[in-house]
C-alpha cells in the first residue's frame, strides 16, 4: 500500500512539473490569463507533491520518548498544509490574475500554442489521474467516489486524485475561455476562465481541507475492524463480556484500539496477563494495521456507571 501510494503521487510529481514549465512558457508566448492560471495551478500542485512526500517520509519515524505512539500523523498536517496551499496559492492567485485581466485585457496572440500545451497536459494530467484512481479504488472497494473519500484514512491518494481531477476540469475551463475570447475577439473571455479556474481550486481546497481536519483531530477506524477486534476479545477464555472498543488512526496504517474487557473473577492475576497478552497478539496478527493494543480490565456495572 505504501509503495503504491508514493507511486501516484511521484507520478503527479513528474506530471505536474512538465505541465507547469510548459504552460508558463505559452503564457509568456502567447499572453493568456488562463494559461498562465493553469501554470500557478500546475505550480502550485508540483510543490503540494513534493509536500505530501515530505509528509509521508516523516511519518514512518518510528515511536521515541517524545512521540511515544510515532509520528504518523505528520502525514495528515501537510496534507492539510496542502488544502492551504492550494486555496492561497491557486485559487486566490487565480482568481486575482483573471480580475486583473478583465481589467487590463490584454489579447491573446499565438493561440495555436496555448491548444499543443492544453493537449500535452491532458494527457499527462488524464494518466496521473488515472494512476490516482486506480490505487484510490483499491485502497477503499467499492464506495461511491464522496463515501470512499469521507471514509478514506490516505490522504496521499484522495488528494492527487482530486488535484488531477480539478486540473482536468482547469484544462477544459482555459481551452473554452481561450476559445471564447478568440471566437468574439474579446479577450475579456479569457480572465473569466482564470476565475473559474480559480473557483474550481477553491472548492477542491475546501474539501481538502475539510477532510484532512478530521484526520488530523482523529477519526475511528472502520467498523469492520472494531468488531473483528470485538470478536477476537469476546473469544478469549475468561472474558465475561466486551464493554468497549475504542480505535483511532494515526496513520493510514496504524491503528490504536483501547478495550475495556470484563474479566471472570475466579481469573488470578496472571491469568489475566496472559489473556491480556494473548488478545493483544492475535489482534495485532489478523490486522497488521493494529499497532498498539491497551486493555482495561473493568466489570461491567463500573464501566456503565463510569463518567
Amino acid at each position: 500500500m505504501a509503495t503504491g501510494r508514493k507511486r501516484v503521487v511521484y507520478a503527479a510529481l513528474g506530471g505536474n512539473l512538465v505541465i507547469a514549465l510548459s504552460k508558463g512558457v505559452a503564457a509568456a508566448i502567447t499572453g493568456s490569463s488562463s494559461m498562465l492560471t493553469e501554470s500557478i495551478h500546475s505550480l502550485v500542485d508540483t510543490g503540494n507533491q513534493w509536500l505530501l512526500l515530505y509528509g509521508m517520509k516523516r511519518s514512518e519515524r518510528p515511536a521515541d520518548m517524545v512521540h511515544p505512539l510515532g509520528y504518523g500523523r505528520e502525514l495528515y498536517f501537510w496534507s492539510f498544509v496542502v488544502a492551504l496551499l492550494i486555496f492561497a496559492g491557486g485559487a486566490a492567485a487565480s482568481i486575482y490574475e483573471g480580475i486583473m485581466h478583465i481589467r487590463d485585457p490584454e489579447s491573446i496572440r499565438r493561440p495555436l500554442i496555448n491548444y499543443i500545451v492544453l493537449g500535452i497536459a491532458l494527457v499527462f494530467e488524464g494518466t496521473s489521474w488515472t494512476i490516482a484512481l486506480h490505487e484510490f479504488k483499491r485502497a477503499v472497494g467499492a464506495d461511491g467516489w464522496w463515501a470512499a473519500i469521507r471514509r478514506s484514512k490516505d490522504p496521499s491518494t484522495f488528494v492527487v486524485l482530486l488535484e488531477d481531477s480539478a486540473a482536468l476540469i482547469g484544462v477544459l475551463i482555459a481551452a473554452a475561455a481561450i476559445g471564447l475570447a478568440l471566437w468574439t475577439g474579446d479577450p475579456r473571455y479569457d480572465g473569466v476562465g482564470s476565475i473559474l479556474i480559480g473557483g474550481v481550486l477553491g472548492i477542491v481546497a475546501i474539501v481538502l481541507a475539510r477532510e484532512s481536519k478530521g484526520l488530523l483531530i482523529g477519526e475511528r477506524a472502520r467498523p469492520a475492524l472494531s468488531r473483528a477486534i470485538t470478536e477476537i476479545a469476546r473469544s478469549e477464555p475468561g472474558v465475561c463480556a466486551v464493554n468497549q472498543v475504542l480505535t483511532i488512526h494515526l496513520a493510514p496504517e496504524q491503528v490504536v484500539a483501547t478495550l475495556s474487557l470484563d474479566f471472570d473473577d475466579d481469573l488470578d492475576t496472571g491469568r489475566i496477563e496472559r489473556a491480556v497478552a494473548n488478545i493483544e497478539r492475535r489482534a495485532r496478527e489478523a490486522h497488521p494495521d493494529v499497532v498498539n493494543v491497551f486493555i482495561r480490565p473493568q466489570s461491567t456495572a463500573a464501566f456503565q456507571t463510569a463518567p
